[in-house]
């Protein structure tokens, strides 16, 4: 994969390419083949990939095989806690991270 440094003032205009996770500028050809196994920056990846316009929700979810509520819960995790969110060893803590906010009314 080639990584094009991205400055952070910097737009992209071009739809053939989105930010991705660690701030470098990916298009389709980067992102993970069908049969990858998960990682967090995959998953970030994808999310990246929908949030930025270069793909929709629909064509991530029929090319990956995913339901509705799994990538909904990528997306909540890279919003709220980052790329972090996305471990697969973390994903209880943060789930009752937000489970407290929410009972307390404090942000997380």
């Amino acid at each position: 994969m080639n990584v094009v440094p991205f400055e952070r003032n910097q737009r992209v205009t071009s739809a053939d390419r989105v930010i991705g996770p660690l701030g470098e500028l990916i298009g389709r050809e980067d992102l993970p083949a069908p049969d990858s196994q998960w990682t967090p920056r995959r998953k970030a990846e994808v999310v990246a990939a929908v949030n930025g316009g270069l793909m929709t929700a629909d064509e991530v979810m029929s090319l990956y095989n995913l339901s509705v509520e799994e990538f909904a819960s990528w997306q909540r995790a890279v919003e709220r806690f980052g790329l972090a969110g996305l471990r697969q060893t973390r994903i209880q803590h943060y789930r009752d991270l937000q489970e407290r906010s929410q009972r307390f009314g404090w942000a997380a």
